[in-house]
């Protein structure tokens, strides 16, 4: 959990998960960097703490990674992670 927190407590990660946890599909570091003002390195720098604390996974298509909230997130830390961004459970 303190992971977790750690992950969340910077405010682009944070607006990041709040894009994953609205998406109804995964979504592309390019799509990130278009709706932000991140070069594509630096979303890919937080992706990877978001990876490394469990929140998020990838797969590759191509060239580019595409990024989800992991489907076997521990209920406990989808409840902070929703609480967190404002969504519903």
């Amino acid at each position: 959990m303190v992971e977790v927190l750690k992950a969340l407590a910077d405010r682009t990660r944070l607006q990041v998960v709040a894009i994953l946890m609205r998406a109804q599909q995964p979504i592309c570091v390019c799509d990130l960097t278009a709706v932000s003002e991140l070069t594509q390195p630096t979303i890919s720098h937080h992706m990877g703490k978001l990876k490394a604390a469990g929140l998020i996974e990838s797969s590759k298509m191509g060239i580019w990674a595409y990024y989800s909230i992991r489907d076997d997130l521990d209920p406990q830390v989808r409840t902070l992670v929703a609480a967190a961004v404002g969504e519903p459970r």
